[in-house]
């Protein structure tokens, strides 16, 4: 399917072809690839940052296997059973090709599962969640492009001179007008919508700007993450009220909306207690160590090392790398001392046969 896109504020007319390519009849979506190199984008940002939250790279991959998998197929559960039409065949249900997957089931599944995976390789929850929320960001702000490319998840009619229009936004508002109209919706397809998915990539990569900004001022763990569910919890709620194609629980209730109000009063509560809690405090984030199997042999013998949270990703770096050394060469062939008891500084005990008192 080919859309000839227009942007007729601005004099913009663009060509889009939904396929990327095609190999033995089988067709790969831009859709598809755009998802992909969201998800490339947030994993390489997440192993560029992951010594400074105290995790270890190689076991995080782990947890993003899982997470991204599981985030893919939640978030099309999500989408399939809040969908406004009945699919005809198990097939239907599980091809995304042509779009249709919810963000909050990704982020749900996302999280559920990549926690579970991390609580399995001992890997830090709330440091972790600090990370991925930024990492969301950044897959939700390039991914959005994809509903671009399927000329999806667009809005109502605008004059604003980046208002967009083509034979996709045409072609479904012409099949959703009289819904909408019953539900006090005026739309008119030939006029340009608002392009909804721009303003989510704009808030979600603006978003990762101000929580970057912050990685090294958080105070405690799951301050970023929640900064996060606020943040896109917000920009969620006043973009969904926009479009004309959201999955609704009720003939006027917004699933998206209602999800976002919940998440973001959720967020602001826990935040300001975790604040308040934290207040005068300096949250140290201990060293990742790679071989787990030493530590626990070492016992007392080794410490993890730590570092404040401000500290620069240079030095986390530095000091993982040293700590790690440091735990490798530890001989563990000789038996840990003894602790030697301590020494009395008292007076000495009386002499049985003195004649003092």
């Amino acid at each position: 399917m080919v859309y000839h896109v227009q942007f007729p504020g601005l004099g913009l007319e663009l060509t889009v072809n939904r396929v990327a390519l095609s190999i033995g009849g089988f067709n790969i979506y831009w859709y598809g690839v755009i998802i992909a190199a969201g998800m490339v984008l947030a994993m390489l940002y997440a192993f560029r940052h992951a010594d400074d939250f105290g995790i270890n790279s190689d076991r995080l991959i782990d947890v993003i296997l899982v997470g991204a998998v599981m985030a893919i197929i939640c978030a099309r559960a999500y989408y399939v059973i809040f969908a406004p039409v009945p699919y005809d065949s198990l097939w239907d249900m599980i091809d995304i090709r042509q779009g249709g997957i919810a963000i909050y089931g990704a982020v749900i599944g996302a999280f559920v599962f990549g926690g579970l995976m991390a609580h399995i390789r001992k890997i830090p929850i709330l440091p972790l969640f600090d990370l991925v929320g930024v990492c969301f960001l950044i897959g939700q702000g390039v991914g959005r492009w994809g509903n671009f490319v399927n000329q999806e998840a667009f809005g109502c009619n605008t004059t604003l001179p980046w208002g967009m229009y083509s034979e996709g936004t045409n072609s479904y508002l012409s099949s959703v007008q009289a819904t909408l109209a019953a539900e006090g919706v005026t739309v008119d397809p030939s006029l340009p919508v608002h392009p909804t998915f721009l303003y989510e990539s704009l808030w979600c990569l603006i978003g990762v700007v101000l929580l970057t900004v912050f990685l090294k001022k958080r105070r405690f763990n799951g301050q970023l993450f929640l900064m996060y569910v606020i943040w896109y919890g917000l920009g969620r709620y006043w973009i969904e009220g926009l479009r004309t194609d959201s999955l609704m629980i009720t003939s006027s209730l917004r699933t998206s909306q209602l999800v976002a109000l919940l998440s973001v009063a959720a967020g602001i509560v826990l935040l300001v207690a975790g604040l308040q809690k934290s207040r005068g405090k300096t949250l140290m984030v201990p060293l990742q160590v790679e071989n787990l199997k030493k530590l626990a042999q070492a016992g007392d013998r080794f410490t993890v090392d730590s570092l404040p949270a401000s500290a620069s990703h240079r030095e986390f770096a530095a000091a993982t790398a040293a700590m790690n050394r440091r735990l490798e060469e530890l001989d563990l062939s000789t038996p840990a001392e003894e602790p030697q008891p301590e020494e009395t500084t008292g007076p000495a005990p009386a002499d049985p046969d003195s004649d003092e008192p």
